[in-house]
C-alpha cells in the first residue's frame, strides 16, 4: 500500500499526492433557492490549488488545503439542504438523501475506478497490481482512507510510489460523515423542537472533540490524523454549523459581509502559498483554510457587489467549479499512469507534461459531466424513485468491487525464465557458504527465475516478527521495547540494535539464535542511527532518536549480553554538520560503542549494505527477462563511504569487530550487485534486504558471530 505515509512519513515521494480534493459536495438547489455562484468559484479555487500542487507547481506548496475548503463547502451545502427539508416537512427522508448521493457520486467514480484499474493493470508495476486492486476495492466501498492511514504507519511502505486510487480517501471521509450526520441532525432537531441554537450544541461539541483529536494525532500519528474521518469531521462540521446560522448571516450589513468574504479568500490564499509539505497537517494549521472557507461562505450569505462574490462569481471560475468533481476524479490517475504509459523510466512527469495532462483531465471531466454524470443524475427513470436510485448505486458499487476482486485474482503475467537453485538450501549444504554465495552472485540469473521464492508480488508484503509484533518502534517513540526471541532461558544473550537496516538482519539472527540456543533481544527504531549524533528528520532535530538510543543502551547494560550486533543506514544528515564529517561520525560511533562495551558485551558493527538503484522489485517486474538492467554497481552502491570509514575508525579504538556485508550482495570481481541471486530477490525496496534473502544468507554471517558469542 502506498502511502505512502506523511509530516514524518506521509510527505515524501507521495507527499503532494495524498492531499487531494473531495469535490463531491454539489447538490442542485431546490426550487426557490438560487445557485450561489461564489460557491462554485470557491470550488474552482480549491480544485485548482490541488491540481497545481499535484502537477508540481512549487509555488503552491500548500495546495492540499483544497481538501479542507471542500469539506467546509460540502458540510454547508448538504446541511442547508437537510435543514430546508426539516423546516418544510419536519422529517428527513434518509432514503432519498442517500439516493441523491448515489446518483451524484457513483456513476463517475465507478467509471474512474474501472478505467484506472485497467490503466494500472496495463502500465504500472505488475508486482503491485494486487496492492492497487485492494485500493480500488477500498475506494469502491468508501473505506480507502483507513487503508491509507494503516499503510502510512508502515515504515517499510513509506517510500512506495503513490497509488492511482489514493485521491478517493477524501470521498471516503465525506461519506463516512454522511452515514451519521443526517440521522444525528434529525434526532437533535426533534429533541430541540426545531430551535437551531440547540441543534448546534451537540454538533459544536463533536467539532471540538474532532479538532482536539486532529491536533493530538497530528503529533502522535500523522497518517491517521491526515486520513482519519474522526480528525476531519470538524471541518465538515464547521460548514454544517455555518448552515445552521444562515438566517442570521443573510441579515449581515454589506459593510461587514464584503470584508468578511475577502478576508476569507485571503486566508485561503495565505495558507496555499505559506504551507508546504513540511507543515504538520491537519492539526491546528487546518484552522486557517477552514476559517477562510467559512468566512467566504458567511460573507456570501448577504449578497453585496463589493464582496468576494465579485471575483468568485466570474464565468470562468463558475464553469470550472461545475467541473471540479470530474476534474478531481480524473487528474490524479492520469498523472500517475500516463508517465508510465509514455515510457518515463521513473514514472513521473515533469512540470510541462504534468500541466498538459491536467489540461487533458479537464477535457475528460467535461466529457464525463456531459455523457455520464448529468445523463444519469437527471434521468427520468430515477425521478422521485429513491429505491431504484439506491439499487442502481448498489449495482455500481458491486460492479466496481467485483472488477477489483477479479484483478486481484487474475494479475498480469510477469515473464520468467528457467528455475534457479534454492539459495537457502545451497548455502546450508555448502561446506564453505561464502564461496558458494560468491559463485551464485557471479552467476546471478539474467531472467526472473520461475521458482522465485517468494514470488515477486509478495516480496514487499513479507514482514518479520519484529514488525508484526510492533517491536520496531516508530519515529515518536522514546523508550526502547526489548522483544525476546530464540531461547528466552538461554544464558547467552545476543542483542540486535539500530534502525531498520538493523531490523533487516533479524531473520538471519533469529535463524541462528534458534539453531544455537541463544536468547535474541531486538531493539530497533525507525531511522535512528547507532552513532551518538543528532540527525535531521522531517527538517527537525530527531531528538526522539537520541532519547531512545540512551534508553536502549541503558537497558542493554542491564541485560549483560554476550554480543551486541549494531548497524544503521548510511542515510541521514547531522543537524549541525561539522567541517570534518568523518571526525563527527567517528566520535559519535565511538561514544555508542564504548557505552555498549561497558555492559561487558562484545560489539559487532555491521557496515551498511550496498543500496540498489531505485526500487529493485518494480524494476524486476518491468525487466523480468533482463535483470541486469536493474543491478547496481560498486562503488555507486555504497551510500556513504564516509560513514563506513567512520565505523572502522571508531571500531579500531573501542575493540569493536567490523563485519562488511558487501561480499554477500555484490560479486567481488565485477562489483555488480544483482537484484536476484539464485531463487531469491535480494531487496524488498530501495534500501532494505528482503526477508527471504536475509534469512538465506545466515550461514555466511554465522562464523563471525559464533566466534564472538563463544561456547
Amino acid at each position: 500500500m502506498s502511502s505512502s505515509t506523511t509530516s514524518t512519513g506521509i510527505r515524501t515521494s507521495t507527499s503532494a499526492s495524498i492531499r487531494t480534493l473531495p469535490a463531491s459536495g454539489g447538490t442542485a438547489p431546490p426550487r426557490g433557492h438560487a445557485l450561489r455562484l461564489d460557491i462554485q468559484g470557491l470550488r474552482a479555487v480549491a480544485v485548482g490549488l490541488v491540481v497545481l500542487s499535484h502537477a508540481g507547481v512549487s509555488q503552491v506548496g500548500g495546495g492540499y488545503i483544497g481538501v479542507d475548503i471542500f469539506f467546509v463547502i460540502s458540510g454547508f451545502l448538504i446541511t442547508a439542504l437537510l435543514l430546508r427539508e426539516l423546516a418544510a416537512t419536519g422529517r428527513v427522508s434518509v432514503r432519498s438523501f442517500y439516493a441523491r448521493r448515489a446518483l451524484r457520486l457513483l456513476p463517475a467514480s465507478s467509471l474512474v475506478i474501472a478505467v484506472t484499474l485497467g490503466g494500472a493493470w496495463l502500465f504500472l508495476s505488475k508486482a503491485r497490481l494486487t496492492e492497487y486492486a485492494g485500493d480500488a476495492l477500498a475506494s469502491a466501498l468508501y473505506a480507502v482512507n483507513f487503508r491509507l492511514a494503516a499503510a502510512g504507519t508502515d515504515y517499510l511502505a513509506q517510500n512506495s510510489p503513490p497509488s492511482p486510487f489514493q485521491h478517493f480517501w477524501s470521498l471516503a471521509v465525506e461519506e463516512q460523515f454522511y452515514l451519521v450526520w443526517p440521522l444525528l441532525l434529525l434526532l437533535t432537531w426533534r429533541v430541540a423542537r426545531g430551535r437551531r441554537r440547540l441543534v448546534a450544541v451537540p454538533l459544536a461539541a463533536l467539532c471540538v472533540v474532532s479538532f482536539a483529536a486532529s491536533v493530538l494525532l497530528t503529533n502522535a500519528s500523522a497518517p491517521w490524523a491526515y486520513f482519519g474521518s474522526l480528525t476531519r469531521a470538524w471541518e465538515l462540521g464547521a460548514g454544517a454549523l455555518l448552515a445552521l446560522a444562515t438566517g442570521r448571516l443573510e441579515r449581515l450589513p454589506a459593510a461587514l459581509a464584503a470584508p468578511l468574504s475577502w478576508l476569507g479568500l485571503a486566508c485561503v490564499t495565505l495558507a496555499a502559498f505559506w504551507y508546504d509539505d513540511e507543515t504538520p497537517f491537519p492539526g491546528y494549521h487546518a484552522l486557517l483554510p477552514v476559517a477562510g472557507a467559512v468566512l467566504v461562505l458567511a460573507g456570501g450569505c448577504a449578497p453585496t457587489p463589493y464582496g468576494a462574490r465579485w471575483l468568485l462569481g466570474r464565468r470562468p471560475l463558475v464553469w470550472l467549479g461545475g467541473l471540479s468533481y470530474g476534474w478531481y476524479l480524473v487528474h490524479w490517475p492520469l498523472l500517475v499512469i500516463a508517465p508510465a504509459a509514455l515510457g518515463r523510466p521513473d514514472g513521473t512527469a515533469e512540470l510541462p507534461l504534468a500541466l498538459g495532462l491536467c489540461a487533458v483531465a479537464l477535457g475528460l471531466a467535461w466529457l464525463t459531466l456531459r455523457l455520464v454524470e448529468n445523463p444519469v443524475r437527471f434521468h427520468r427513470a430515477f425521478h422521485k424513485r429513491p429505491r431504484r436510485a439506491l439499487a442502481f448505486g448498489v449495482a455500481l458499487t458491486a460492479g466496481a468491487s467485483a472488477l477489483s476482486l477479479t484483478a486481484t485474482a487474475v494479475p498480469p503475467t510477469i515473464e520468467v525464465g528457467d528455475p534457479a537453485p534454492a539459495l537457502a538450501q545451497a548455502l546450508s549444504d555448502a561446506p564453505a557458504a561464502q564461496a558458494r554465495l560468491t559463485e551464485l552472485l557471479t552467476s546471478s540469473p539474467t531472467a526472473l527465475p520461475s521458482n522465485l521464492a517468494p514470488p515477486l508480488p509478495k516480496v514487499k508484503s513479507a514482514r518479520s516478527a519484529i514488525y508484526r509484533d510492533g517491536c520496531h518502534v516508530d519515529y515518536a517513540a522514546t523508550r526502547a521495547r526489548p522483544c525476546v526471541y530464540g531461547d528466552p532461558a538461554s544464558s547467552r544473550t545476543v542483542v540486535l540494535f539500530g534502525d531498520s537496516h538493523a531490523a533487516q538482519w533479524f531473520p538471519a539472527l533469529r535463524r541462528l539464535a534458534t539453531a544455537r540456543g541463544w536468547k535474541l533481544v531486538s531493539m530497533t527504531k525507525a531511522s535512528c542511527k547507532v552513532a551518538d549524533v543528532t540527525i535531521l528528520s522531517g527538517h527537525k532535530p530527531y531528538t526522539a532518536c537520541d532519547t531512545w538510543r540512551s534508553d536502549a543502551v541503558a537497558r542493554i547494560r542491564t541485560l549483560r549480553p554476550a554480543l551486541v550486533v549494531v548497524t544503521s543506514s548510511d542515510a541521514g544528515d547531522p543537524v549541525r554538520p561539522a567541517a570534518d564529517l568523518l571526525h563527527q561520525w567517528t566520535t559519535g560511533f565511538e561514544n555508542t560503542f564504548r557505552d555498549l562495551r561497558a555492559s561487558g558485551a562484545r560489539v559487532a558493527a555491521l557496515l551498511d549494505t550496498p543500496w540498489p538503484e531505485g526500487d529493485p522489485v518494480d524494476c524486476a517486474a518491468r525487466n523480468s527477462l533482463q535483470l541486469h538492467a536493474c543491478a547496481n554497481h560498486l562503488p555507486a552502491a555504497t551510500r556513504d563511504a564516509t560513514r563506513g570509514a567512520a565505523v572502522r575508525a571508531a571500531a579500531s579504538t573501542t575493540d569493536t569487530t567490523v563485519i562488511d556485508p558487501t561480499p554477500w550482495l555484490c560479486a567481488p570481481r565485477t562489483g555488480i550487485c544483482p537484484v536476484v541471486v539464485a531463487d531469491t530477490a535480494v531487496y524488498r525496496d530501495d534500501s532494505h534486504l528482503s526477508e527471504a534473502y536475509a534469512e538465506a544468507i545466515a550461514p555466511v554471517l554465522a562464523p563471525s558471530l559464533d566466534r564472538l558469542v563463544g561456547g
